[in-house]
């Protein structure tokens, strides 16, 4: 599929999910009118705002309290915060054109790839949001009047801000990128499938599979990531990375079974499970279904097999959680956990990909064609007429 091609949708979903997290943020003040608590509960209507507040132009109180605090100087900080806020639009359309772009094009949702094209796109929604918010959070972080202190903390804490309402607008953008995408690609001709020997996907598998149980079973063990957290360096802004590098590092989170049945301790875990067997599988399959297996395709599909195996998880635990949850909270409570760990998921998907594509390379499938010429057939040279 040729870059002009795929730049329809990619452009398209791009301006979608842009305009959609907008449109998010700008309901806040929905949830301010008289009787929507009455309608959806107190605690609902609190959630909510929780969810939709960093995707908002209007300031929140940390801001407004810190402008009336430094009284002449105070519009200072909410120009800040407005720059925040363009430079995150800005990121997320920046960030997911590219990936789109190259999902699509070496994913094209044509020859039975439409349900793999839409999970990657999918998951590439929810990684662009991410990154959008941490490129502006240090722009928020000054906009509060307080970024010399403790930086790094404070940026993990905002850069995890909006998740939740990231999970079912990047559906809806990847459904729409996808049905253009079918359109676009209709005529492009054919649309051939990578060359990957089995042995070699299945140690590519293996392998990035391998990477990405280190973060889910060795480092989110909790007295590891304890270890982690209270990591120190000697002085300065950047003195305290250890919740920084837990946000980038760990996965989950999980200690043995104390205070519990040994039956509800394996339930949760097969949440973890079912991350390492989506990964798994994505790792297996999907390199023979690009059109290249190059390096670059199969490090964006492996980023995005971890984030959609990370939300299989949390909607399985979800699952296992609801009844109780609902009951006690309400029903948008029970979904607060979803999209949490897409950092990690971010820099250990992308060492598990780069790893698998070598481990592709190195098996002799690397950027073949399945329906590429074969070279010519060199004809033996007939011995000379004495």
């Amino acid at each position: 599929m040729t870059y002009g091609r795929a730049a329809v949708p990619a452009v398209a979903g791009a301006l979608l999910l842009t305009a959609l997290l907008w449109w998010a943020g700008a309901s806040v003040n929905a949830l301010h009118l008289q009787g929507t608590a009455r309608v959806l509960g107190p605690q609902a209507v609190a959630d909510l705002e929780y969810w939709l507040n960093p995707w908002s132009y209007d300031p929140p109180e940390s801001v407004r309290l810190g402008t009336l605090a430094q009284g002449g100087t105070g519009s200072r900080y909410l120009a800040l915060y407005g720059t925040a806020m363009q430079i995150r639009f800005a990121a997320v359309f920046a960030f997911f054109v590219p990936g789109a772009l190259l999902l699509v094009r070496r994913l094209p949702p044509v020859n039975r790839r439409l349900p793999a094209t839409l999970m990657a796109l999918w998951a590439w929604g929810m990684a662009a949001g991410t990154l959008a918010v941490t490129v502006s959070a240090p722009w928020v972080i000054a906009s509060q009047g307080r970024g010399s202190y403790r930086f790094l903390p404070q940026l993990a804490g905002t850069m995890t801000a909006g998740r939740q309402i990231l999970v079912p607008v990047a559906l809806v953008v990847a459904v729409v990128t996808v049905l253009i995408a079918r359109i676009t690609a209709k005529g492009a001709g054919d649309l051939p499938r990578a060359v990957v020997p089995a042995r070699g996907a299945r140690a590519a598998a293996t392998v990035g599979t391998l990477v990405v149980a280190v973060s889910l079973v060795v480092l989110s063990y909790q007295p590891v990531a304890a270890r982690i957290q209270t990591v120190s360096l000697s002085g300065g802004l950047l003195s305290e990375p250890g919740d920084f590098l837990r946000q980038w590092l760990l996965l989950g989170g999980w200690a043995g079974p104390a205070g519990t049945s040994i039956g509800e301790w394996l339930l949760y875990r097969a949440a973890d499970g079912l991350l390492l067997a989506v990964v798994w599988c994505a790792l297996r399959w999907l390199p023979g279904v690009l059109t290249r297996a190059t390096v670059t395709a199969v490090t964006a599909v492996a980023v995005c097999a971890t984030v959609i195996g990370l939300l299989a998880g949390q909607l399985l635990r979800v699952a296992v959680d609801s009844t109780g949850l609902a009951m006690l909270y309400g029903p948008v409570r029970v979904m607060s956990a979803l999209g949490t760990g897409v950092p990690a998921a971010l820099f250990v998907g992308s060492l598990a990909g780069l790893l698998a594509a070598l481990t592709v390379r190195w098996a002799g499938g690397g950027a073949q064609d399945a329906d590429a010429p074969a070279p010519p057939a060199v004809a033996p040279e007939s011995p000379a007429a004495v």
